[in-house]
């Protein structure tokens, strides 16, 4: 291949990259052009041009979630425009088509400025149908009649959820104006009502409740929306309650959950769990909080239209849950209507079950968040045991079954145990201290009965945290039923290693055929090596204090003799 060939090769690529270049730019400046003639439009009061251009742009840019940074100004401009024909009197069509160019600019929070104010937030709640200002308003506008205002309404409620996750300004000024009224009065009124509707309603609560504390506080104590809430997923659900806090049992063959109902559901659940963050026993006090313990209890017995949707139901079922006290968790297991089993004094298990296999299923997830997916079941499932004994002895008799396999380590294996062992040295500490608690909690808070089924090596952790190196129990009082062992377990504890928890292989003893001076010389030897590392910094020796907490070596030591000098004095 010649040079000359070359060169002009390098010549044609350089005058293509030119050429795309240009046809970029021109491109870009056809954009802004585009943007600035629909500026012009929306001066005019022509609703079908209008309504023509705001459809391009809205087709062209339905997908975009990153902008060009150069057209800030141009698409602020366009808010502000858009706000001004919403402001006036216009026909549906072209309020529902300007709310959707509005919902696709509300994606860029930099172009926020002139929707998150007040003048721009009344202008929205207004065409969501939803009563606001400063004075209240527990009423509510006129329900949408034709199919092009329910879209209005809707366009409306997306375009507020975007806002006010966007915009601290418009978090601000939905407080002032006391949005979170407006859709507490639509969820007392509504019954069978657009789906949309209802399903933004309820997410534009969660994101006010998660976002402003001071409007978390309000629907606690004021609107109280925890009741309200309830009531929500009650109608969603369609629940029939056959007791004080039992909900008919949906049977095996009852059908999923249809998907909007699910959908609306979630939503409910999430703005629950930011309700229950805090104290709520000024909104009618246990009663309200059992009420909605028996309805996580349904719930966890449902089923959706797919498996993931399932699990994503019985995800939030269990988040919240986490928030209520410990005390109402009888009510998963306290069903006098669908009776129980017997060896757990008439108690059914069947919502303890569930939970134990959604803790395994998210344990055995490849790749997952253990600190997000797995911690909520299991400090669940933790506090249930420490504080209701039915529950601890039901997942202790298929978390910790009586032990026959001691021949292999117990973190090695897929019984729930092992893999729950494995998880007390996985690299999350919350993850580790997660799954310690909860085998501890099962083993009665013992060390020994701990060790039994762990090994010392994987419970040191906990047992440092805990300052029970030196043995003993935990501070909770548990009930006096014994724990029996196998026949297998009694033959071999003699031979079982307290570090690895199993029984290990012969192995020949490396020192067998030395003799006493090598031995000491071996010892002395290794002696020097540790004084040498801890000179250097690089370990530090310790030892057990007499109350089970670690303390340098030096200090360890000194401590008996303390304390048997002031023994013996006068």
């Amino acid at each position: 291949m010649s040079d000359e060939y070359k060169t002009n090769r390098v010549l044609q690529i350089i005058q293509k990259r030119t050429l795309t270049l240009q046809f970029l730019n021109c491109y870009r400046h056809i954009l802004r052009m585009d943007l600035n003639s629909i500026l012009s439009q929306l001066e005019t009061n022509n609703e079908e041009e209008i309504k023509r251009l705001l459809h391009q742009y809205n087709g062209e840019n339905s997908r975009t979630f990153t902008f060009d940074p150069k057209e800030e100004d141009l698409r602020s401009r366009l808010c502000q425009g858009l706000l001004t024909v919403l402001g006036r009197q216009v026909g549906s069509c072209c309020q529902s088509t300007c709310l959707e160019t509005l919902r696709i600019l509300s994606r860029d929070k930099r172009v926020l400025g002139p929707v998150g104010t007040r003048e721009g937030m009344l202008v929205l709640a207004g065409l969501a149908r939803l009563q606001a200002g400063e004075e209240g308003g527990d009423s509510l506008q006129e329900d949408a009649q034709t199919e092009e205002e329910e879209r209005v309404v809707v366009e409306a409620l997306k375009c507020l959820c975007n806002v006010v996750f966007n915009s601290v300004a418009a978090q601000q000024v939905g407080a002032e104006v006391q949005l979170a009224r407006g859709l507490c009065a639509r969820l007392h009124a509504a019954r069978a009502g657009c789906h949309e509707v209802g399903l933004f309603s309820l997410r534009l609560l969660f994101l006010l409740s998660a976002l402003r504390p001071d409007v978390r506080g309000g629907l606690q104590r004021e609107l109280h929306a925890v009741g309200l809430l309830t009531e929500v997923l009650e109608r969603t659900l369609d629940l029939r309650w056959v007791g004080p806090y039992e909900v008919a049992h949906p049977g095996l063959q009852a059908l999923p959950i249809p998907a909007e109902d699910n959908e609306r559901a979630m939503e409910a659940l999430k703005a629950l769990f930011n309700l229950t963050l805090s104290d709520t026993s000024d909104e009618g006090g246990d009663h309200q909080l059992r009420l909605v313990t028996a309805i996580m209890r349904h719930l966890l017995m449902l089923k959706t239209q797919t498996e993931d949707k399932t699990e994503e139901a019985h995800s939030h079922a269990i988040n919240l849950l986490s928030n209520l006290p410990v005390s109402c968790l009888d009510v998963l297991i306290d069903l006098p209507v669908q009776g129980g089993q017997e060896e757990y004094s008439g108690k059914n298990m069947d919502a303890v079950q569930v939970l134990l296999d959604f803790m395994e299923k998210r344990i055995d997830k490849q790749g997952a968040n253990y600190k997000e997916g797995l911690t909520p079941v299991l400090s669940l499932l933790t506090e249930g045991s420490r504080y209701h004994r039915e529950i601890r002895r039901y997942i202790k008799t298929q978390v910790l079954p009586p032990l026959k396999e001691v021949k292999v380590r117990p973190e090695i294996g897929s019984t729930v145990r092992n893999k729950l062992v494995r998880l007390m040295t996985h690299v999350d500490m919350g993850v580790k201290q997660s799954a310690a608690e909860f085998l501890f909690v099962l083993c009665k808070e013992s060390v020994d009965h701990l060790l039994k089924y762990t090994g010392y090596g994987n419970a040191a952790g906990l047992l440092v945290a805990r300052g029970l190196l030196a043995g003993g129990r935990g501070e909770t009082l548990y009930s006096d039923d014994e724990d029996s062992d196998t026949e297998e377990y009694k033959s071999a504890k003699p031979f079982i290693n307290p570090i690895t928890g199993h029984v290990e292989e012969h192995m020949p003893n490396p020192i067998e055929d030395m003799t006493e001076e090598q031995k000491e010389y071996e010892a002395q030897k290794l002696v020097n090596m540790f004084d040498k590392l801890s000179r250097q910094q690089l370990i530090r020796p310790m030892g057990v204090r007499r109350d089970g907490t670690l303390a340098p070596l030096e200090e360890a030591l000194r401590q008996p003799t303390a304390d048997s000098c002031s023994s013996d004095s006068d």
